[in-house]
């Protein structure tokens, strides 16, 4: 359920139980994450251990979960400003891993948010606009939480426990205003922590102001096309096999740009990431 200082908090049929990882973890660099299903040993007056962390469907470094469904990405309207790519490494980060990304826009009530509507419904993924202080948006939410291990995650201050609080008011997260001295979130949130929530599970995580593909999470230049799901229908029609969509003539992907088809948002975050990760060889990961 959550980990604080190599202490690992496990669920069972027979309640939660504080157990230490066995050192065989240490050794071969495996660290247990909110999400895992494990294997526990308990012990009457004796530290209770996790022997063993079963197969994961999936894992991310940040935020550090596993086995989820659905990663619910959290953007507000304002306070902080929305930063579109650090959402897109999110969703990237998503469909490498095969977990359904959610868009979610809080805040609603600051300002505007029809262009941002506007360059995550091109894409077909699911996006909910949510007022903490309303109430609006809040059923959606809950609707697809249900049955599913999601976890929160965005940028520091975008709202992600004031959201979880609004689904589920009696587990009154910790939650604090943006920091005008340094315009953006405070960390409310220190470890990834899970909760029951609407009859699914909820992982709250902590914010972060900038993402980096580190470890597993690298991702090769020529497989980034297909983590964007908008592309899809274009792949395979440029005039060259060979097309990066970073410039080649007669690329498809660059014509649907120009009709507004993709969202021109969306291919710069393409274009930065391609840039990011083009040295990066098969080899090196």
């Amino acid at each position: 359920m959550k980990g604080i200082g190599g202490f690992y908090y496990v669920e069972t049929a027979d309640g939660i139980f504080e157990c230490k990882a066995k050192g065989k973890f240490r050794k071969e660099r495996i660290v247990p994450l909110a999400g895992d299903r494990v294997k526990i040993t308990v012990r009457d007056g004796e530290e209770n251990t996790i022997d063993e962390i079963f197969e994961r469907k999936n894992c991310l470094k940040r935020p550090p979960v596993a086995n989820i469904d659905t990663l619910m990405i959290v953007v507000s309207v304002a306070d902080p400003a929305p930063n579109t790519l650090v959402i897109d490494k999110m969703t990237v980060l998503a469909e490498k891993n095969r977990i359904e990304p959610v868009i979610v826009i809080t805040k609603t009530d600051l300002g505007f948010f029809d262009e941002l509507m506007d360059i995550y419904e091109k894409t077909g993924y699911r996006v909910i606009a949510v007022s903490g202080k309303t109430g609006v948006g809040v059923d959606e939410v809950k609707a697809v939480l249900k049955n599913r291990l999601t976890a929160f995650t965005g940028n520091s201050g975008v709202g992600k426990s004031t959201l979880i609080n609004a689904v589920c008011p009696e587990l009154s997260l910790e939650t604090n205003e943006i920091s005008t001295k340094l315009g953006r979130g405070r960390h409310t949130t220190r470890q990834a922590e899970i909760f029951h929530v609407a009859g699914g599970l909820v992982i709250d995580t902590a914010g972060f102001s900038s993402l980096d593909f580190q470890g597993e999470d690298i991702i090769l230049k020529d497989d980034l096309q297909y983590y964007f799901p908008e592309f899809d229908r274009f792949l395979g029609q440029c005039r060259f096999v060979s097309c990066s969509h970073t410039g080649d003539k007669g690329c498809k992907i660059l014509e649907a740009v120009e009709k507004g088809e993709i969202s021109r948002s969306r291919y710069d975050s393409y274009m930065a990431l391609y840039n990011e990760v083009k040295y990066i060889k098969e080899w090196q990961l």
